[in-house]
């Protein structure tokens, strides 16, 4: 078994501005300013923007979206069609309350099966939130 591996995509600032690009576009086409923030696959922040009229309260959420996503190689929130599990979100939110949560909105981004980074997104309701996020996941998916 080798001791180190090579070759691995990585998220570049062209890449998470076209992320961003694709996420603005579904946030205009739905008539919902967003905050959105994009980062690599370790959770560290690429790029953010809070488009006009977005919440400003909605920086933090969008921001721990994203980490969220990153680090747990995965959405936030439960998946489609269930409800929060009140207890697990609870334990999540409390063993790391800087890079989990249980609202949806986080989606990690993915390059030949592996995740270079997440984005997050902010300031609609859950669903519009998720559906900004998948639009701009998308824009890597057609590279």
């Amino acid at each position: 078994m080798p001791l180190v591996t090579r070759n691995h995509p990585k998220l570049t600032l062209e890449g998470a501005r076209a992320v961003l690009a694709a996420a603005q576009r579904r946030a205009t086409e739905i008539h919902c300013p967003m905050d959105i923030a994009i980062v690599d696959d370790g959770a560290h922040l690429l790029l953010f923007e809070r488009m006009d009229g977005a919440k400003p309260s909605s920086i933090a959420v969008a921001m721990v979206k994203a980490q969220a996503a990153a680090m747990r190689r995965a959405p936030t929130g439960p998946p489609a069609g269930e409800q929060v599990n009140l207890p697990l979100a609870v334990g999540l939110v409390a063993a790391s309350p800087s890079h989990q949560t249980p609202i949806r909105g986080g989606v990690p981004l993915i390059v030949d099966g592996e995740v270079v980074g997440a984005i997050g997104v902010s300031a609609g309701t859950e669903d519009q939130d998720l559906d900004v996020a998948r639009a701009g996941a998308a824009a890597l998916e057609k590279v």
